[in-house]
């Protein structure tokens, strides 16, 4: 048997290929910030942009012309306090930009990251105790207050990236009992407490203000804990399982694919991005990688990628055909 009898002509190549990218397993993720005529490019994040809601409009069209189906929300707020009121008020940045987006493209998937560590004045995912700690009974309640509000904004998808404990049990139950059956969970079950997340912490100025979220978020020294994670979050509801972040972790989507009967999405978070937009930059390596990197989250086994490079990825997804 000679192997490279295949890869001999190109259209063999192609037609052999075991894993394939399309531009709708992407969702792009939106940084929303208050304010009006405001598109300003984030300095961590080469071609990334924070936008005001009256800005929106020209960025929508052009994901949708674009090819992609998926939008995940990030916002920042005006007004910052101990227990985050910004992220649960009817008015609040996200509640108005799922409103704005709908008005622009009722077609479009809005998915909404729910937390509280942009809205907290400590920067931290809850709720915190005298001593500083997180408060995780306590927090469930203001996270699925934090959801019900992004429903009834008009939210398709509800995307808590907390990492407290039963939180999926309670949002499914608020989101049933006020008539959003249908609004599925997509659940950040395996986020690590990773070193990839700087650039993303201050373009959603998140970072906490003292401390770390080691005791919340995942250590990435585990594997198994990772398996734990996702088989309660399924327990209690979830229709998504998102891993984050994905190319340090490919070996979690692969296991996550392999134990669990679920769609698996892989965040390709800010570090990860901004790293390859420095070495391309600077000349070390092609455009080409992207897709290589993309290549290799679908092939661990996610069925969607969450990735700040979706737009340039359609656009050369489309030069490939």
């Amino acid at each position: 048997m000679r192997m490279r009898r295949i890869r001999e002509k190109k259209l063999l190549r192609e037609m052999t290929r075991e894993t394939t990218l399309s531009i709708s397993d992407f969702i792009y993720p939106l940084f929303v910030v208050e304010g009006e005529n405001i598109k300003k490019e984030i300095p961590s994040m080469p071609d990334c942009f924070h936008f005001s809601i009256d800005m929106l409009e020209d960025e929508i069209n052009e994901i949708v012309n674009l090819g992609i189906r998926a939008v995940i929300l990030f916002g920042i707020p005006g007004h910052k306090d101990a227990c985050g009121s910004g992220a649960y008020a009817d008015d609040g940045i996200i509640q108005k930009a799922i409103r704005k987006i709908k008005e622009i493209n009722k077609d479009l998937i809005v998915i909404t990251d729910v937390c509280m560590c942009e809205y907290t004045d400590h920067g931290h995912c809850g709720i915190l105790d005298d001593e500083g700690h997180v408060k995780n009974d306590e927090t469930v309640k203001y996270i699925a207050k934090i959801a019900l509000s992004h429903a009834k904004a008009g939210a398709d998808v509800i995307a808590p990236s907390d990492m407290m404990d039963f939180r999926i049990r309670a949002i499914r139950e608020i989101l049933d009992k006020n008539c959003f059956k249908n609004i599925p969970i997509m659940a950040y079950s395996a986020k690590y407490a990773s070193n990839f997340y700087g650039p993303f912490r201050e373009a959603a100025d998140s970072a906490p203000s003292f401390g770390d979220r080691k005791s919340y978020q995942m250590d990435y020294h585990n594997s198994d804990e990772a398996m734990r994670e996702i088989a309660l979050d399924i327990d209690e509801d979830a229709d998504f399982i998102i891993v984050k972040p994905a190319l340090s972790f490919l070996d979690i989507i692969q296991r996550t694919k392999e134990n669990f009967n679920t769609n698996v999405v892989a965040y390709n978070v800010s570090g990860e991005y901004s790293m390859v937009k420095n070495a391309i930059k600077i000349g070390l390596v092609n455009e080409e990688i992207i897709y290589e990197i993309l290549i290799s989250i679908k092939r661990a086994g996610a069925k969607m990628i969450i990735t700040y490079h979706a737009k340039e990825m359609a656009k050369f997804l489309r030069e490939m055909k």
